[in-house]
């Protein structure tokens, strides 16, 4: 299992993400937690602020986009598409939107199956970081979870993907809107005694591990 789990885009180990996809260059992008945002507003934060199109392509990669809403209710085609890529980069944005886009698209167990496989290697920044953990508990106080996108189901997703064992929150005591809120959730988790990690913008955990024997797993803080 390759992961790559960065607080805010792909952050300063853009090396250890090309090393853990070795000769793979086919990305897809999933910007789902942003599904709540309009559309327009969307385009121009692209076209002007920023654009991971550009920015994975600027380290080789070749990108698409991968929108779970075409795929909510059929798994499978959703398994023959990721099927075609060596990452799947998931962005950020509302954690709660994201992960309810996972669920209805059988993302969430896909995705599982195939890093258990080592058949492509997981990417996300922020909000696509946070998902990889075992809960979303403390993220409500940085993401509204009642936020409900149209073609959506209500239904809060607590559990996050469990690909790691602890949660992660990103934008701590960094130069983003959302830190003075990552700290609130740093506070949440510690005083109820919850495992979790917090990351600076910049900083990435590099995750591989070997599921057959645990004691490979190999977690690094850049």
């Amino acid at each position: 299992m390759r992961l790559y789990l960065s607080s805010c885009r792909v952050g300063d180990r853009a090396g250890s993400l090309l090393a853990l996809l070795g000769s793979g260059k086919r990305a897809a992008i999933i910007s789902n937690g942003l599904d709540a945002v309009y559309a327009d507003v969307r385009k121009i934060f692209r076209e002007e602020i920023y654009n991971p199109h550009a920015e994975l392509a600027g380290l080789g990669l070749a990108t698409e986009e991968l929108d779970l809403r075409d795929y909510f209710g059929d798994p499978a085609t959703l398994a023959e598409r990721l099927s075609s890529v060596d990452l799947v980069w998931v962005m950020d944005g509302n954690a709660f939107v994201l992960r309810r886009a996972m669920k209805q698209s059988g993302f969430d167990d896909l995705i599982v199956e195939m890093l258990d496989r080592d058949q492509l290697v997981y990417g996300g920044s922020a909000a696509g970081a946070a998902v990889a953990a075992p809960t979303l508990q403390g993220l409500q106080l940085i993401d509204d979870p009642d936020l409900v996108p149209p073609g959506y189901e209500p239904e809060i997703v607590w559990d996050g993907l469990g690909l790691i064992d602890h949660a992660v929150i990103p934008h701590f005591r960094s130069a983003h809107p959302d830190s003075a809120a990552a700290e609130q959730a740093v506070r949440h988790l510690t005083a109820r005694g919850l495992r979790h990690r917090a990351l600076r913008d910049g900083e990435a955990i590099v995750w591989t591990e070997t599921r057959a024997r645990p004691a490979d797993a190999v977690l690094r803080i850049a």
